[in-house]
């Protein structure tokens, strides 16, 4: 963003140099408990949480003070002056806010929700800017005053740490993106969307050939997008193909609503091109493509290959899959206890039976063979993927012992994402990693990442037909959530305990015909039961 505010330090003052910037004419109300002058020296300090006057009135004065622009007596009326200061400097002189109102609505404890109606002007244009925020009152630790809790939020609630607004030209042209189809995509109907077209239009503006229009925007620094928050003149949009899929994406949409801190993603196993990602969170944060979080019972596509691959066993084999498993001093132990009598590996699977993997454990003789073959057929942990915004691509570190063990149930030290498992049962289907991508790799000539092997045909044969049998088979744990998925599927359930969670994250993976999804929900107990109907939604989309 360009600017032509400046802002100065004279004496440790901030000193903003601006013209033409009017302000509301609240007044500061001195004689309240939050003020400056309120108190005399030989008042008591105060103790315990404020009062709703003392809330009230440090509300009150606190946005007097900011409407009138007085940045430096606002920042005295926070717990955190040095941080505060600046911030509302470049309210006024960055985001370049003018006109401001600020009205209070009614107190909830300690919380002010509050109203803002100001005026955005940069180089002779001007848009109202309204919306709503609210800050928190809370007791100062040395003073005993009545002070506002300072956030970034408080200022605007899309703000987060080392975040700030601002106005100017935009960084990149805005872009028209479209599906495989030429529907547009935006953000209006694709909500999900909005961070992903953020960093489509940052990366790929200018090579669309549109023109920057300027705007007020949150800033983030360093690789992240900006986020536009108001259009003041409105740039030449370039036209921007995407593999997504509108029909999908809108499936994926409805999906992730059913459950707070939801993402799903999809990929067409044959190209690797993406379908659809989505979340549900209350941050702007893309889980879906950027998240990082033990996967559990998902990544047995991963360690079934790997058992396969080296012959420790075979679908139709017999395997033990006791309740409980003991391996290096950790006990590990399947949902509800149960056990397979003479069951083989592919019911063990379907089932999901923890216990068969680990016994199997001693008999690899490599800690190191799981994530060897998630690097090299899998195409995880490469840290090189291009899909045409930024991703977490998957990490199986190496581990020994117990950790080495908890990585076969996808515990432990392994991070991955909805993108992730979504390849991952993309490359179980077409037993070759195609690295997922969101626009065309003709768009930019970038370099793929390509795993070092494909899996064996007779391996690719049996987990292709483990999965079918996890999603259509009586007992398959994946048989309910697939039920309403036609065409050739198959599926995996997962459940991920996570430290300090009273209830285990869900994930679910799974595929029809040349569609394969993955999806996870915090705190969403068993995959089956959260994640698995959000994945058979984007299937039937698909």
């Amino acid at each position: 963003m360009r600017s032509g505010a400046k802002v100065v330090v004279v004496g440790g003052v901030f000193l903003a140099m601006a013209g033409g910037v009017s302000y509301g004419a609240y007044s500061v109300v001195s004689g309240g408990s939050g003020g400056p002058d309120a108190e005399t020296v030989s008042a008591p300090k105060r103790s315990g949480p404020p009062s709703a006057d003392e809330v009230a009135q440090t509300a009150k004065d606190f946005l007097a003070a900011w409407a009138k622009g007085d940045a430096r007596l606002a920042a005295d009326l926070t717990d955190n002056a040095a941080e505060a200061q600046p911030a509302l400097f470049a309210y006024r002189d960055e985001a370049h806010i003018s006109k401001v109102k600020l009205t209070p609505g009614t107190a909830v404890g300690a919380k002010v929700p509050f109203t803002a109606d100001a005026t955005v002007t940069y180089k002779g244009r001007s848009k109202p800017f309204s919306y709503e925020s609210e800050l928190t009152v809370v007791r100062g630790l040395t003073s005993g005053k009545a002070l506002v809790d300072w956030k970034p939020s408080v200022v605007h609630p899309g703000l987060g740490e080392g975040e700030a607004l601002r106005a100017g030209e935009a960084s990149a042209p805005p872009i028209k993106a479209v599906d495989r189809n030429g529907t547009e995509l935006t953000k209006e109907k694709y909500p999900s969307l909005g961070p992903v077209l953020d960093a489509l239009r940052e990366k790929y503006g200018e090579e669309a050939g549109g023109k920057p229009g300027v705007e007020l925007a949150i800033e983030s620094g360093g690789d992240a997008a900006p986020r536009t928050l108001l259009t003041l003149t409105k740039g030449k949009p370039g036209k921007l193909p995407t593999t997504l899929d509108a029909g999908v994406q809108a499936a994926a949409e409805t999906a992730v609503k059913q459950h707070s801190e939801a993402s799903v993603a999809a990929v067409k196993p044959s190209t690797g091109e993406i379908l659809a990602i989505a979340n549900n969170r209350s941050d702007s944060f893309n889980a879906a493509v950027q998240g990082q979080q033990a996967p559990g019972s998902t990544m047995k596509i991963v360690t079934a290959a790997m058992l396969m691959e080296k012959g420790l066993t075979g679908a139709n084999q017999k395997v033990e899959c006791p309740k409980t498993a003991m391996y290096q001093g950790n006990t590990f132990k399947n949902l509800d206890d149960f056990s397979i009598p003479d069951g083989t590996f592919a019911t063990s699977f379907a089932r999901s039976c923890n216990t068969a993997f680990i016994k199997l454990i001693d008999d690899a003789k490599d800690d190191a063979a799981l994530p060897k073959t998630a690097r090299e057929v899998f195409g995880l942990g490469l840290d090189n993927w291009q899909t045409g915004i930024a991703t977490a691509d998957g990490s199986v570190p190496e581990a020994t012992g117990g950790e080495a063990a908890a990585q076969y149930i996808g515990q432990g030290t392994i991070q991955m994402n909805a993108l992730n498992m979504a390849s991952v049962t993309a490359t179980a289907k077409a037993g070759t990693f195609r690295q997922p991508i969101i626009v065309p790799r003709s768009l930019d000539s970038r370099e793929l990442a390509v795993a070092s092997r494909s899996m064996s045909p007779s391996v690719h044969s049996q987990l292709v037909g483990m999965m079918r049998q996890t999603a259509t088979a009586p007992w398959g744990t994946g048989t309910k959530a697939m039920a309403s998925v036609g065409g050739d599927k198959g599926a995996k359930t997962g459940s991920a305990e996570v430290d300090g969670q009273g209830k285990s994250n869900s994930w679910f993976a799974g595929f029809s015909d040349d569609v394969a999804a993955a999806a996870s929900v915090e705190s969403g107990g068993h995959g089956g039961d959260a994640a698995g109907p959000l994945v058979a939604s984007v299937l039937r989309a698909g």
